[in-house]
């Protein structure tokens, strides 16, 4: 049995058991870990090739490659690369922000039926853009971008900022009732200025309902930073978890400063999930499947639950989005809707779920 050392935290002393070897990942399931973020990796591959092949206006490969090559026609040369190249890459930023997003706000809150629309992050850019749009005459998605992060900034912090108000600080219980009441509150604030001001509506309608159609590099250069630095936090804060999915005793008595992680865990899931939804609106549901996906074939371990979630999840969008292309031609389908369609009955499986009931 390993030697028990005591540490001070606070007023109470806290057993600090010494490291046990056998905690890290054995080489067999680093080599599995591997193995299926190779497969992964993989399937996005596939993805990205059907995202850039497939659209409303059918091209035939040799033209689509060609294209890729600078030679075929112009017209074939701006579908390819005005609109079909920085859609892909847009269904990328937003599937990988998502995808990380929600695994660490499920870890965070330990609810496995947690997305990063919990802390009201959604709401806050939705309701920005409704203020943008009605006040402002914002048009631009360009204009849609700033706005929608400076709403998911500012919402996050007041539910921080009031979730954490007290002799306890904010415990992932108290965040999570705090962000869903906030949430609902800017919700309906957005629907009535909405609804007060039909142009606003007209105007706000594709964007509100998770769309990458038109979302060109304009849009997507600007949230990199942002999308870069959260993913960058996600790393980081990974151990830490870790340790907080033990309780949060056992990760004091590990040397874990629980309130940097949780500032970071917010701070990383407001960059992610407002830029995503900056780029392309409200997309649900991604964020909510994907974790559980990678968990199950992946463990426990956040590093590599983040690590796959950052593949698995740009497949998952860009595979809605191609769906939604050739849905209901001549017209298109907003990839939000597509993964509606298959999140709700997900949804409904992991409920059913006894194991759905923690992390």
């Amino acid at each position: 049995m390993a030697p028990i050392r005591a540490r001070k935290a606070g007023d109470r002393v806290l057993p600090v058991p010494e490291p046990v070897p056998d905690s890290e990942p054995g080489p067999a399931a680093v080599r599995s870990s591997a193995v299926w973020a190779g497969a992964a990796a993989a399937v996005l591959a596939v993805v990205v090739i059907a995202s850039l092949l497939v659209g409303a206006n059918p091209l035939p490969p040799s033209t689509v490659l060609d294209a890729l090559l600078g030679e075929g026609s112009d017209e074939s040369r701006f579908v390819v690369w005005e609109q079909r190249v920085p859609r892909t890459v847009a269904g990328l930023c937003v599937g990988a922000a998502l995808g990380v997003a929600g695994a660490l706000i499920q870890a965070f809150t330990r609810n496995p039926l947690a997305d990063p629309g919990i802390l009201g992050v959604n709401a806050g850019a939705a309701f920005a853009v409704a203020v943008g749009m009605t006040f402002l005459g914002v048009t631009s998605p360009f204009g849609y971008v700033w706005l929608s992060c400076a709403g998911a900034l500012v919402l996050t912090a007041v539910v921080y900022g009031i979730g954490s108000a007290g002799r306890d600080g904010g415990g992932p219980i108290r965040l999570t009732v705090t962000g869903v009441a906030v949430g609902a509150v800017f919700s309906g604030l957005t629907t009535g200025l909405v609804l007060t001001h039909p142009d606003s509506f007209d105007r706000m309608r594709g964007w509100s309902a998770g769309s990458l159609l038109e979302r060109g590099y304009d849009v997507v250069l600007p949230v990199l930073p942002l999308l870069a630095i959260g993913v960058l936090f996600a790393v980081l804060v990974a151990p830490g978890l870790n340790s907080l999915a033990l309780g949060e005793d056992v990760a004091l008595a590990q040397g874990v400063n629980v309130r940097r992680v949780r500032l970071a865990v917010l701070a990383s899931v407001t960059l992610l999930a407002g830029g995503a939804t900056a780029i392309a609106g409200p997309i649900l549901f991604v964020g909510l499947m994907v974790p559980h996906v990678v968990r199950w074939a992946v463990g426990a371990d956040q590093r590599s639950i983040i690590l796959g979630s950052l593949l698995v999840a740009p497949a998952l969008v860009l595979v809605a989005d191609v769906l939604g292309r050739v849905a209901v031609l001549p017209s298109e389908m907003p990839a939000g809707v597509v993964t509606a369609f298959v999140g709700a009955p997900v949804l409904i499986a992991l409920v059913r779920r006894p194991q759905a009931s923690g992390l």
